[in-house]
This record gives C-alpha cells, sequence and structure tokens, in this order.
C-alpha cells in the first residue's frame, strides 16, 4: 500500500504544486488559474461521493484507483498540450474527477489492510510515503523548470500512473470494503452522521491550507509583496519543495506520536501550527527579506500538515461504523473538494485585488484559529463515546451497535488505549 501510494505521489508532487505555475507562464491571470481549480473540486465532488457508495456495496477498492489512474492519465496528456483557458479547464476538470475516485477508495484500503497495525501507525506510515512521493514530484519539477522544461511534470505523471496500474495488476487487488447490508435493524439512517460533524468542519478549515500551498503560494512568491520581490519561478519551485521535504522529515515521527495520543491533540497541534505559519506568510510581504520568513514559515505549515493528515483519517475511522466506512471516507475527502473549491477562488480575488497575499494569509490564520472550539466538541464526545463504550464492558464502537456514531471497529479496547496517559509501556496490539 505505501508503495503504490508512494509511486503515485510521485507524479502528483509536481501537477498539483507546480501546475498554478505552468500557467502563470501562459500570462494566465491568478484569478483563471484559480477558477480553474476550484471548479475541478467541484467536479470531484460527484466522483467522491460515488467511490464512497461502491465501497459500502462491496466493491473492490482497486476498482476506483485504477479509474483513477486512467482520467488522471488523460488530464496529463490534456495539459501538457494546453494553452488556452479551455485546454487547461478541461485538463484540471479531468483531474479534480480523478482525485474523487481516488482519496476514499486509497484511504479505505488503509484500515482494512493493516492489521494487527493497529490503524493510526499505518495511517502515519502511508502518509509518510505520500510526502516523500510528493517531495521528490515537486523536486523534479523544480529540476524541470530550472532547464526551462516544465511542462515534463506531465510526462512524470503519465509514467508514475502507468507504474501504478501495473502494480495493481501484478500485485493483486487491494482490499474489499464491507458491504451495507440491506437493512441495519435499530440503527436508523444518518445516526452515525451527527458526531462526524466536528470533525468535517475542522477538515474544511484545515484542508484549505494545502488547497493554497498547490493554488496561492506559487502565485504570491512569483508575484512579489508588499516589500518582497517577485521570486524566479525555479526559486518559487524549490521553496515549496523545502515545506515539501520537512514533511517528509516529519510525517513519520510525529504521526507515530500523535497515533498514542486522542486525536483531539493532533488537530489542535495543526491548527495551531497552520495559523502561525501564515502570520510569518503575511508578515513576510513586508520586508524586503521577507524570503526569509517565507523560508521560516515552511516549517509550522510541514508540521501543521504532518500532524493533520493520519490524525483526521483515524477520526474518521473511529467515529464511523465499519458499513458506512466507504461514505464516511467520502465525506471527508469532500472537506479537501470543499476547501479546494472555496480557498483558491478567495485566494485568487485577494491577490488580484490587493496585488500581494498578505490579507489572505492574515484571514486564514484566523479561520483556522475558529477551528480550535470544534476540535474541544470533538474531544467532549470521544469522552462521552469512552464512558458508553466501558460501560458496556469493552464491547463494539458505539456506532456499530446503537448507530450513533464512533467504533471504527475496534471497539471500547482500542478508545481506552487511546486515552490512557501512559502508554509507553504498551506493545502495539
Amino acid at each position: 500500500m505505501a508503495i503504490l501510494r508512494l509511486i503515485g505521489s510521485v507524479g502528483a508532487g509536481g501537477v498539483l504544486y507546480l501546475t498554478p505555475i505552468v500557467f502563470h507562464l501562459e500570462a494566465f491571470s491568478a484569478g483563471s488559474i484559480t477558477r480553474g481549480l476550484a471548479l475541478a473540486a467541484l467536479a470531484g465532488t460527484g466522483s467522491r461521493m460515488i467511490s464512497g457508495l461502491l465501497l459500502d456495496r462491496g466493491t473492490n477498492c482497486s476498482v476506483p484507483v485504477a479509474a483513477s489512474a486512467l482520467l488522471a492519465m488523460a488530464s496529463d496528456a490534456v495539459l501538457f498540450g494546453a494553452r488556452g483557458f479551455g485546454g487547461y479547464l478541461t485538463g484540471v476538470l479531468l483531474l479534480g474527477i480523478a482525485m474523487g475516485f481516488y482519496w476514499p477508495a486509497i484511504e479505505l484500503a488503509v484500515p482494512l489492510s493493516c492489521p494487527p497495525m493497529r490503524s493510526a501507525r499505518a495511517f502515519a506510515l502511508v502518509r509518510s510515503a505520500d510526502a516523500l512521493g510528493i517531495a521528490l514530484g515537486a523536486l523534479l519539477g523544480a529540476l524541470l523548470s530550472s532547464i526551462d522544461r516544465l511542462r515534463g511534470i506531465y510526462v512524470v505523471d503519465l509514467v508514475c500512473l502507468a507504474a501504478v496500474l501495473v502494480l495493481l495488476l501484478r500485485s493483486g487487488p487491494l482490499p474489499q470494503g464491507k458491504r451495507r447490508p440491506t437493512t441495519a435493524p435499530g440503527r436508523p439512517a444518518w445516526t452515525w452522521l451527527p458526531p462526524l460533524l466536528p470533525m468535517l468542519a475542522v477538515a474544511v478549515l484545515a484542508t484549505a491550507m494545502p488547497a493554497l500551498m498547490q493554488s496561492a503560494l506559487p502565485l504570491d512568491l512569483v508575484r512579489g509583496g508588499l516589500q518582497r520581490p517577485a521570486l524566479p519561478e525555479s526559486i518559487g519551485a524549490l521553496l515549496i519543495g523545502l515545506q515539501l521535504g520537512l514533511l517528509v522529515l516529519l510525517q513519520w515521527p510525529v504521526g507515530k506520536a500523535l497515533a498514542r495520543r486522542p486525536v483531539a491533540s493532533g488537530l489542535a497541534l495543526s491548527l495551531l501550527c497552520f495559523a502561525g505559519g501564515c502570520v510569518l506568510l503575511a508578515a513576510s510581504t513586508l520586508s524586503r527579506h521577507g524570503m526569509l520568513l517565507v523560508m521560516a514559515a515552511q516549517l509550522p505549515l510541514a508540521l501543521g500538515e504532518a500532524a493533520f493528515l493520519p490524525t483526521a483519517t483515524e477520526a474518521v475511522v473511529e467515529l464511523s461504523p465499519p458499513d458506512h466506512q466507504g461514505l464516511a471516507m467520502a465525506l471527508f475527502s469532500q472537506c479537501f473538494a470543499v476547501s479546494s473549491l472555496g480557498a483558491p477562488l478567495m485566494a485568487g480575488a485577494l491577490l488580484d485585488g490587493q496585488g500581494h497575499g498578505a490579507g489572505l494569509w492574515l484571514l486564514m490564520a484566523a479561520l483556522v484559529l475558529l477551528g480550535l472550539p470544534l476540535v474541544r466538541q470533538l474531544a467532549q464526545y470521544q469522552r462521552r463515546n469512552l464512558i458508553k463504550a466501558l460501560s458496556r464492558g469493552g464491547g463494539g464502537g458505539g456506532g456499530d451497535s446503537d448507530g450513533d456514531g464512533g467504533g471504527g471497529g475496534d471497539g471500547g479496547q482500542e478508545i481506552l488505549y487511546r486515552f490512557e496517559s501512559d502508554r509507553s509501556d504498551k506493545p502495539d496490539r
């Protein structure tokens, strides 16, 4: 699983982070570029729901992943030759639909295939593979930019996607989702959803940051700030690569450490780090030496992403019953789509209207801090879920038995494990 995600992420790293720079070089406005990315995110909402529903009906996880690879290959072919807005829009729409099929399936495959490893550690491992692949992809993109061959990122992605398809065929299918029963006695429909809502709201705020790192930050760097001079495209790509490289170094140790803590701890840490990084980015626009602050901002931004990604996915597993985890992953993935739709539109308007990124980054710092009360609400819910699980003598999780959420499949003992204060002498389950 980790190897598959590593290979796919190498190609995706250049495409996701450097496509805005490719079309900036074609004299597209920031608004045009971000509108295309927002429409791509909107197009992916439908494929995410289709993927989640198929998984809950017992479809093998390989099917949406393979469909995603084929669509992404078509997107690369279109974007490689695009010079006008029509070709750009077609390419990013195909890419958005592909991502919609990919993420619910590849995320659900992790808890289905990880036993006896706990799913929290498994998510930390595969997220580390994602981070390494994306960093390598962005580095390749920076090298291609330095030799004036930036569109080569689409060729790299085509090769990686072909390798993913070959690996799927040679290594056998991914795990199959748990088929949802046609009737669920004693559990009304959708009663598992309300406890998940605070997590989804936090995810919308937090996932806006990776969306802005892919769309707004490259444009902010190459356009310059109030006092900060504009950077060459190759330097902008290298700075983005710096953050991705830090994410590679931080993802496994941070994810491993937070796997031993309640998910609310990791979520709160990520929001605070995102806010700190945004403040540094805003301050960088006020100085001619602002590049130093941009570089300093990469550490808290990388730490925030390293804390958020595996913790949030594990929270979704804990808060959803096994027979609805495909749809729960689809809803979680929709948070990326919502933030990828709204954040680039907001960023494009602010960058074009103000001519710099100070207002954008200060606004984002305030917004992510608004997620802290939601994290506290999530922690309160999990404490109640712990008490209920223990009152049943350590039986199955709450969502699996009475439909009020919780219970990703490990039951009361797993919940108790997460809320113990000292776990250093306990082996992994």
